[in-house]
């Protein structure tokens, strides 16, 4: 996928004026630390999400700026995530990016960050505090633009199932509503269970082999990524594969998309999206005003990036440009230093 320029959504210099205080310390330094928290580490797109992350940093070597990471990924909860920013904060980072366990709860430990000049964004998942930004996709968009390929491929009828990510997880409940808001325009089409697999591929095999046992008049499968490769097997052991199914946006699925001919649709999130926070942040602990444009979304702090939609139209010619990576990679977009200018004063 070529690269693009991914931010629809400039952001507005008024709506960050919180952030001044980071400017007025970060401006004419040349290096920097930022603090890296992932809290769970059961996906191979959330390692991709790192890596690509650390090597953004890197890159920025070539233009005079050294850029430091401390990577803390583990699987904790909300408490043990607010840890993590915390500790950021006691080691002196200049920024924390941060892909959140929950939308609302890491509030008070922003406003420690605020006040000790530590600016916090989060991508992946939104977080409601105005003392930070989140850049990233609508995961709510994500599912709608699926859902929407589902819908219109089933001709508008049929009995479908749903499988889900983590439950409780902010993504998770973004993504379940956007594909009910999006169902619930065709009476026509049926949703006969929605269950949860944990973003697990081997969870989402059996959770579809047991939809495949309870129901046997499925005509249509919404399955987040993650799941999709297992619900796909599950779905070729049954000899069902003819049936359209969302899938998945990594190497070793597309690979078996190309072949076997599936009738599917994936929406992407593009695991650079952390990288895409860490360079539109650099430019802001740089000093850099960011022109007089509107932040987006609920909490009204948020750039959301593009979502690509891979279909039976191209899906040959993504395969082709990324056949070569391991099949564990994701089809991954971000923004880049010079993309993120764009947005400046």
């Amino acid at each position: 996928m070529q690269r693009r320029t991914l931010l629809t959504a400039a952001l507005s210099a008024a709506a960050l004026s919180a952030t001044g205080s980071f400017q007025a310390r970060a401006a004419g330094k040349t290096s920097f630390t930022i603090g890296l928290s992932n809290g769970w580490v059961d996906s191979e797109w959330r390692t991709q999400m790192i890596d690509e992350a650390e090597a953004a940093a890197k890159a920025w070597e070539a233009k005079g700026v050294h850029v430091k990471t401390i990577a803390q990924s583990a699987n904790v909860d909300v408490p043990g995530q607010i840890a993590h920013v915390r500790n950021f904060i006691n080691q002196g980072v200049d920024a924390v990016i941060i892909d959140p366990n929950g939308p609302t709860a890491f509030d008070p430990i922003i406003a420690q960050a605020k006040a000790k000049g530590v600016l916090v964004i989060a991508t992946d998942a939104e977080v409601s505090s105005k003392d930070a930004f989140y850049i990233g996709i609508d995961q709510k968009a994500w599912a709608m633009q699926s859902a929407e390929w589902l819908a219109k491929t089933l001709g508008g009828k049929g009995s479908i199932v749903c499988i889900n990510g983590v439950a409780g997880h902010p993504a998770n409940q973004a993504r379940v509503a956007g594909y009910k808001e999006v169902f619930a325009k065709y009476p026509d089409i049926k949703i006969l269970n929605e269950v949860n697999a944990d973003w697990d591929e081997a969870k989402g095999q059996q959770a579809m082999q047991s939809l495949l046992a309870t129901y046997p008049s499925i005509s249509g499968v919404w399955v987040q990524d993650g799941m999709a490769a297992g619900a796909w097997r599950a779905l070729n052991d049954a000899k069902r594969s003819g049936i359209p199914a969302t899938g998945e946006i990594r190497v070793d699925f597309l690979k078996q998309w190309v072949e076997n001919h599936y009738n599917s649709g994936a929406s992407v999130n593009p695991p650079g999206v952390m990288a895409s926070a860490l360079n539109v942040v650099m430019l802001k602990l740089m000093g850099k005003q960011f022109k007089d444009e509107v932040l987006t979304g609920k909490f009204k702090n948020t750039v959301y990036i593009p979502i690509p939609l891979i279909d039976n139209t191209n899906v040959e010619k993504i395969y082709a440009q990324v056949k070569d990576k391991p099949g564990y990679y994701s089809v991954t977009t971000q923004v880049t230093p010079e993309q993120a200018a764009a947005y400046f004063k």
